[in-house]
């Protein structure tokens, strides 16, 4: 069996870094590993409009910039299908027939939907498509025989959602789709970076987000205005490392090699912990070497990211090629589904 990636995100606004260490890193690594014979990055503009249908110009408007964000990390359209959902019709027939196999009281088990309904504020105003996109993200899976899925781990019970879909088909007509499993990131830190305010979660709408795309002073203000240990008063103080976004996000991008240059009192991100926790060390000069790491991985990315915006219309055609070569994928898979279905009627 052929062993196949599908991933992607959703164009709601430009990739953060909590987006590049939990999933775009990665990506890249897997891409360049080998290992994969297709890999499938989707910009998921129609799950987007799900809770987005009456600003249809915010999903528009970002999927140049998520291409954008793409490219400019490492992901290259010769060994990676970068495509936009909308584009691939067979992606929403393929949801219709799951949509048979699901119950409602199973979509509102599942503790993904939970937690994002009310993160939105829906309650009794949940709007079908958002309900529903566990089905949604089943038929993107599938129609591309996904057998890896990278997911954060709060994304755990919608890939469990469509193995219990794979299997439904699979025992009431044939055995045609493939069972996914997911693939969480190695490095605990990049499972869940939290916002500059110590949130648990980054996010776009809470403000507390660095992104890719940002102007290095605006790096260094958010750096500079990060949440950490708030009992760490005076420098003397002894310093928490638990909840200290600072020592999170250091857990996340930093490498030994880089104290040399920017913290050469240091050897090593475990004696910076150590000084820190003992007492003596402020969080000022923490933040200022943060800031260093950052742009140490960050100024490769974003020198890119100036190049591509130089030519958008380059960065939609390579959208406008995976998404056809995408359709012919998915219009295969869609035909298998229904002819184990028995509805091929014209074949």
């Amino acid at each position: 069996m052929k062993k196949i990636i599908l991933t992607g995100d959703r164009p709601t606004g430009r990739l953060h870094v909590g987006h590049y260490v939990g999933s775009l890193k990665r990506r890249v690594e897997l891409q360049n590993s080998g290992e994969y014979e297709e890999i499938y990055i989707m910009i998921a503009d129609a799950q987007a409009l799900t809770d987005n249908a009456d600003n249809p110009e915010k999903v528009r408007s970002n999927i140049s910039e998520v291409a954008l964000d793409y490219l400019s990390c490492g992901l290259e359209p010769e060994k990676s299908t970068l495509l936009v959902q909308s584009y691939v019709a067979e992606l929403t027939e393929l949801t219709f027939y799951y949509s048979n196999l699901v119950t409602v009281s199973r979509l509102q088990r599942n503790p993904t939907v939970k937690s994002e309904i009310q993160q939105r504020g829906f309650h009794s105003s949940i709007p079908v498509g958002f309900f529903t996109y566990p089905i949604s993200q089943a038929a993107d899976i599938t129609a591309f025989k996904a057998t890896t899925v990278p997911v954060g781990d709060d994304q755990l019970p919608m890939i469990e959602q469509a193995r219990e879909i794979v299997r439904s088909f699979n025992s009431t007509y044939d055995k045609v789709l493939v069972e996914p499993k997911a693939l969480l990131a190695d490095n605990e830190a990049c499972m869940r970076l939290p916002g500059t305010d110590g949130k648990a979660k980054m996010s776009k709408s809470l403000g507390n987000c660095i992104y890719l795309a940002d102007e290095p002073e605006d790096i260094r203000k958010k750096v500079m205005s990060m949440y950490t240990d708030p009992d760490h008063i005076r420098i003397e103080d002894p310093g928490k490392l638990e909840g200290n976004t600072v020592f999170t996000y250091l857990d996340a991008f930093c490498r030994d090699e880089l104290f040399a240059e920017y913290l050469p009192e240091y050897n090593s991100l475990d004696e910076l912990k150590d000084h820190y926790t003992k007492g003596g060390l402020g969080d000022v000069k923490v933040k200022k070497f943060l800031y260093s790491v950052l742009m140490e991985e960050l100024s490769p990315i974003q020198a890119k990211r100036k190049e591509l915006e130089k030519d958008i219309p380059a960065v939609m055609e390579i959208l406008h090629k995976g998404s056809i070569q995408a359709r012919e994928v998915a219009a295969r898979t869609l035909s298998e589904v229904k002819q184990a279905m028995r509805i091929n009627y014209f074949d």
